[in-house]
Order: C-alpha cells, then structure tokens, then sequence
C-alpha cells in the first residue's frame, strides 16, 4: 500500500474542519480508488483532493463519462489513471480488489448504490471483513456551545441497530475519535429523555450501555446515558435540569438510536445548520468513503481527506 507512511496517534483533537484538511494535505499522499467515479460532484471533490496533495485517485467506469465531466472541471483526462469497466458491479470490485492488492489505501463510493460497494467490499476474498460491524461515523464541525468537533453515528448505514450493534458502533466511533486526537471520547446514547423509562426501550439500551462502558466492556471512552441532545451538548441544559454526568454538556460521540433520528440530525445540521461534515465507514480493515449521493462535493472532499487520515495513522494501544 502507498499508505504505510502511517504517524502516531494526535495528541489533542482537531480544532475545527480546516486543520484536519491542512494536515492531511500535509502527508504523503494516499492512492484511493473510485468506484463509478462518472459523476460531477464526485469527480469535483476528488480533482480538489488531488489537487491538494491529499490524494492520487484511480478512476474506475465509464471511461467516456469519467473523461467528459473531467474536462468540463477543467483537467485533462489524461493526468489521471482511469479504469474502464462495463458495468457498476465490475466498478465496486475493481475498486476494492485495488486495494486488497495493496495498489491503494482505501475505495470511494461514486455514483452507485452504497449496498453494491459494500457487497464488494465485505466480500470474503478481499480480507477487509472484521468481527466487527460496520457503521458510518460523521464527523460535524459545529460551532456551538465551546465545541467544535463532535462525532455522530449512525446516520446512514444501520437501520435499527440490536444493542450489540450499538456496542460495535461506540467502538467504531470510539476508534476514529482516538485516531482524531481524543484520548478518552465522552459518548452520549440519545433519547427523547434522560431517564429510563420501561415504555422507551431506547433508554433502557442507553443505560446497560453506560453499565458496559463502567465495567470496561465498552473500552477507551466513557458512556452516559440515556441523555437528550439538549443535554448531551449544552452543558447550561443539563445544569438546568440538574442531571450530573461526566459526559452531559460536553459530549465528543452523539450514538443516535436509529438511522431515522439520526438522517435527519445530520441533514438538519447540513442545511439548516450549514454545519461542515465528513463520514467515514468504519469496522473494517481500511476505512471507506461511502456519502450519500446527495452530499455536496464539499463533504464528500471532507470525507476523503479524514478517510485519508484514519488510513494513515496508526492506533495508540
């Protein structure tokens, strides 16, 4: 892999969105694959990566296509690797199969369904499968309450995640924090309360999740919950309804109950909030950029650049 350039663990999180892109413009570059990489906001995201040293992009589809958006984007199609293949699926497998063979670092999603790419990529022949599920954890510069930087996960990955499913999304999102710079993440399990309420199963999962995380089950961070959003990021809420956590008002992690709340809190944030935003599939052996078709090429270059960072980094044990 071009990416075995890999640095220790930062020693204090990213300050906002910027400094992660600056330092990632700063490292060797990364190779990563694009699987149906015939799409405008795709390729413009990419081109602006590239352009910033970030990354060296394989481009796998139509070849046509792929050429033809290059040059309204103004470059030149033949300063890039482009991989002609004929269908969608052939696209996903060349892209991981690329990757598996240690000619890149980690694929993209281009313009394909996000089942297909992760077909390919949980394939047993390519040996990026874990014990672990997979889930996208997103990273939102918010520019509220005296923090800049919190995770979320998941908004677009897992449907109605079992509470052994919500334990591996903790430690995904757990695992990506570190790599980010927070030594000891604060995880926040949302409800609509901060009480355990037999009638709300969620706040139940919440709390044997806080339980797991006190008897090291859940390691490398600190879980309380049930809390509402309110309380989980504003430390004067919490204070006002006198809920006494380590983790209420001043939470790194929001774990959102199911992929409903947790699509709309990311997509309020992104076009309501116009909060800047990068995701990142983790759980496996390499991390993915798989966004949502619909995210601008401003996010998708933000996933790209803190893919390239979790790929290049190594985990402090």
């Amino acid at each position: 892999m071009s990416g075995n350039n890999k640095s220790q663990i930062r020693d204090k999180m990213y300050e906002d969105m910027n400094e992660l892109i600056q330092e990632a413009a700063e490292k060797p570059a990364a190779r990563m694959t694009v699987a149906a990489a015939g799409d405008k906001v795709v390729l413009e995201a990419v081109l602006r990566a590239a352009e910033k040293g970030i990354i060296e992009p394989v481009l796998i589809g139509d070849e046509e296509k792929i050429a033809a958006f290059l040059r309204e984007l103004g470059a030149e199609p033949g300063s890039f690797e482009i991989i002609g293949v004929d269908s969608k699926k052939k696209a996903a497998d060349n892209a991981v199969e690329r990757v598996a063979r240690g000619e890149a670092d980690f694929p993209m999603k281009g313009l394909l369904g996000t089942s297909l790419i992760l077909r390919s990529f949980l394939d047993s022949r390519y040996g990026f499968k874990t014990d672990r599920l997979l889930s996208l954890v997103t990273l939102m510069e918010l520019n509220k309450f005296g923090r800049k930087m919190v995770f979320l996960s998941d908004a677009g990955m897992n449907i109605s995640p079992s509470l052994a499913e919500k334990a591996d999304i903790i430690r995904n999102s757990v695992e990506l924090a570190r790599r980010a710079g927070l030594e000891n993440p604060r995880v926040a399990p949302l409800a609509a309360v901060e009480k355990v309420n037999d009638n709300m199963p969620v706040t139940e999962e919440a709390a044997i999740l806080s339980k797991m995380s006190d008897r090291g089950q859940l390691a490398d961070c600190t879980v309380d919950g049930p809390l509402a959003l309110d309380n989980a990021i504003s430390k004067e809420a919490a204070e006002h309804k006198g809920i006494e956590s380590p983790v209420a008002g001043r939470a790194d992690i929001l774990l959102v109950p199911n992929i409903e709340v947790g699509n709309v809190l990311y997509k309020a944030l992104i076009y309501y909030g116009e909060v800047r935003a990068a995701s990142v599939v983790m759980g496996a052996e390499v991390p993915a950029v798989v966004s949502s078709r619909a995210d601008s090429a401003e996010t998708k270059f933000n996933s790209i650049a803190l893919a390239k960072l979790v790929a290049q980094t190594e985990v402090k044990n």
